[in-house]
């Protein structure tokens, strides 16, 4: 019974790694003033391994002061629920500290709470240097320019244009985690439609490549969608692994911006 467990529990990180796959090359150009999210904002989702609810993951917007300065906090939080919560009990937390208009980290948390094992990791970015600096470890260390964290990433794709990549296009990024640099590619697979709770939704297919191994057997084992309307927000996401299929979907959500694109 322990497998389910340590599915759940790292496939609900491979899932805000998935979040987090955009090129840098032209960071300037593609920022969009106009967001497509803001304060209050909260998503949430159910994890099944088969038909067995096994996890949820959420995430949540705020706007608040950082340094005398205006920011979003985003906080996104996955853990065990159920009879993988009695087994082995996960709860993780992400939040990100990162600028209103470039979407820029300030500040970056990590905390782990897994069975015994805890977990508490900081990175404060400082982009004019090129660094960013570990409060864990106690150690400074070079980043490319425009180094996201997994949080910030995400909001960092949902403020550009999506509309110009063409089916095939590989998308790239480097963000810090777990106090690494993580190169991270994604192959774009067009538009598809997502049979949802709330109804039908157009989405934007992307296929992440992942390491073939512990969980998945190959590259290709992994795809997300996310809402092909103004919200840009993650619909679902399914891993192949080999262990079996497990899918996380939206179950719920509030304050989006834009109505969210159900399709007639």
């Amino acid at each position: 019974m322990r497998v389910p467990y340590i599915t759940v529990k790292h496939v609900l990180i491979v899932f805000f790694l998935s979040i987090t796959f955009l090129g840098y090359g032209q960071f300037k150009e593609r920022v969009s003033r106009d967001k497509s999210f803001r304060d209050g904002e909260n998503l949430l989702y159910v994890v099944k391994f088969g038909p067995i609810v096994g996890g949820n993951a959420s995430l949540v917007l705020k706007q608040t002061y950082f340094n005398n300065k205006m920011v979003f906090h985003a906080r996104g939080e996955a853990k065990t629920v159920g009879l993988a919560e009695k087994l082995y009990s996960v709860k993780d937390v992400f939040e990100s500290y990162f600028d209103s208009h470039t979407v820029l980290p300030y500040k970056a948390i990590r905390d782990v709470k897994e069975g015994n094992y805890r977990k508490h990791e900081e990175a404060i970015f400082n982009h004019r240097g090129n660094t960013v600096y570990s409060t864990r470890k106690d150690t400074i260390v070079t980043i490319p320019q425009n180094t996201f964290d997994m949080m910030s990433l995400l909001y960092y794709i949902r403020s550009i244009d999506l509309y110009n990549m063409q089916d095939g296009d590989v998308l790239r990024t480097i963000t810090f985690f777990d106090e690494e640099l993580f190169p991270f590619d994604i192959r774009f697979k067009g538009t598809e439609v997502i049979k949802t709770k709330y109804g039908k939704i157009r989405c934007y297919r992307f296929d992440p490549v992942v390491e073939p191994g512990r969980m998945f057997e190959s590259e290709d084992d992994m795809t997300i969608w996310i809402s092909a309307d103004r919200n840009l927000i993650p619909i679902k996401v399914k891993f192949n692994l080999v262990v079996g299929s497990l899918h996380m979907e939206l179950s719920e959500y509030s304050n989006l911006k834009y109505p969210l694109g159900i399709l007639p």
